[in-house]
């Protein structure tokens, strides 16, 4: 038996992070989207120092409204319901994916493109 464990680590600190204990942090700058794997207290950090400037920011959509028009898109960052099933899915077919933690975009697009 082959087991791989994937581990979900902070990107500031290199701290390993448990479930409930952080996650990914999705954000906006000039124009580029960035995502930051954070402890909850590294997150907090973040939410704090950008606070004053969101509270004096115009809102320009969200990112999840710019997404709309891409089905391909959406199918491939399918919700935390189809978690389970991707990761079943790419285990049977050979993907590298670990019981727990993030899946990478290139296996949800797999999955969505066996799936179409």
């Amino acid at each position: 038996m082959k087991r791989i464990t994937t581990e979900l680590v902070d990107d500031l600190d290199g701290t390993i992070i448990g479930d409930g204990q952080g996650g990914t942090v999705s954000f906006a700058h000039e124009g580029r989207q960035y995502e930051l794997d954070l402890t909850a207290a590294n997150a907090e950090k973040l939410r704090e120092a950008l606070a004053p400037f969101v509270a004096k920011a115009r809102s320009a959509g969200s990112r999840r409204a710019a997404a709309a028009g891409s089905t391909s898109r959406k199918r491939a960052s399918s919700g935390s319901s189809d978690t389970q099933a991707i990761r079943e899915w790419a285990q049977a077919n050979g993907h590298p994916v670990g019981d727990r933690g993030r899946i990478s975009t290139e296996i949800r697009e797999a999955y969505a493109a066996a799936n179409a």
